[in-house]
């Protein structure tokens, strides 16, 4: 690696707006995050599946419409 082009690798904290501070090393010191692990509904269990283009229920409606075809013996 050549001198002087690289920048530094330090300590620094991670401050959630939750509340959460993690310490880690990073290139940039005291970062401040809107949504980290310990509050993103993903991460929390929380997550709900909102379906706002209701294809759920036209995929269904769809599905509904065709017959299966019946095999001739």
């Amino acid at each position: 690696m050549r001198d002087k082009i690289h920048p530094k690798y330090e300590l620094t904290t991670i401050r959630c707006a939750c509340g959460n501070v993690i310490e880690t090393r990073a290139t940039k010191q005291n970062l401040v995050v809107d949504i980290c692990s310990a509050c993103h509904p993903f991460f929390t269990g929380k997550q709900k599946l909102i379906d706002t283009a209701g294809r759920i229920d036209r995929f269904k409606k769809k599905s509904a419409a065709v017959t299966p075809k019946k095999k001739k013996i």
